[in-house]
């Protein structure tokens, strides 16, 4: 496959929607997460319900578009989930890009599936998950 293919106008889109989640200092749960294999980041800012269920979220990161992409997709689709749906969703993730499984239900997803033939943009893919999941259970 070729970079063309990958860096598809609508993973380029999404990147660029990051704006709509800008970084909020006020939101009480912060944490991050960083991809050994590529060294991308991305840092989250939550706020949960009573029930511990994302309600806000504001975004900054540094990674490639992909990377970007990928963190859209979570945070479009992340309010009303609580610890154990994005660790449920990113173990599947884990999964799908593995070759182990089908593409997870996570709207957006088949936005980047392109990605899983990438092995190098795995880590920056699975990086809010990570990170969301890290807060939630470890707050």
């Amino acid at each position: 496959m070729s970079a063309t293919v990958l860096y598809t106008p609508q993973v380029l889109a999404l990147a660029t929607s990051l704006a709509r989640f800008p970084w909020d200092e006020s939101l009480p749960l912060h944490g991050s997460a960083r991809s050994r294999s590529c060294g991308s980041t991305v840092t989250l800012g939550l706020a949960t319900d009573s029930a511990g269920r994302i309600e806000r979220i504001g975004l900054k990161s540094s990674a490639c578009a992909i990377g970007q992409a990928a963190a859209a997709i979570f945070a479009a689709a992340a309010p009303g989930r609580d610890g154990r749906d994005l660790a449920d969703a990113e173990r599947a993730i884990s999964a799908w890009l593995a070759g182990e499984g089908p593409l997870p239900d996570w709207p957006g997803l088949e936005a980047i599936a392109a990605a899983r033939d990438y092995p190098g943009r795995h880590g920056a893919i699975l990086l809010a998950w990570q990170a969301a999941r890290d807060l939630l259970f470890t707050g």
